[in-house]
């Protein structure tokens, strides 16, 4: 089967964890996995509970300086015929807004039994998609 656009997002959508990319303030890359939830044509994800180092999380501060986001979900097996990746490329901000927090709040308490526990708390990152892009193996 050879993926369209849905097809890929669909395959994206139910991946349990994804590689986000931002940039720093100097220009350098910066990536991250995350949890996240996609509804329509925008992902969301959410700062939880899980121990950091800081609050002041370098993604929070990358997308303030610079929007553009990239987020992949790869996945691997030894059979190399069955690896494929999806890419989902947008504009990113980041909300304390209350509608935003109930949105990404339900749809992550939907997709991780661990967050109706523990429901995350804090800043929402929204990633607004411009564009995505896959690779299969061609079968």
């Amino acid at each position: 089967m050879t993926l369209d656009r849905g097809a890929a997002l669909a395959r994206f959508a139910l991946a349990s964890v994804a590689s986000l990319g931002t940039t720093r303030e100097s220009g350098s890359p910066h990536v991250v996995p995350i949890t996240f939830a996609v509804e329509s044509e925008n992902v969301y994800s959410m700062v939880d509970q899980k121990p950091k180092t800081t609050t002041a999380l370098q993604r929070l501060t990358n997308i303030a300086a610079h929007p553009a986001a990239s987020l992949l979900v790869d996945h691997y097996e030894d059979d190399w015929t069955r690896l494929w990746w999806v890419r989902v490329d947008g504009t990113a901000t980041v909300s304390d807004d209350v509608a935003t927090l109930t949105t990404a709040r339900t749809l992550l308490q939907s997709k991780y039994p661990q967050y109706r526990d523990q429901p995350p708390d804090g800043p929402v990152i929204s990633v607004a998609i411009t564009g995505v892009t896959w690779w299969e193996w061609a079968r």
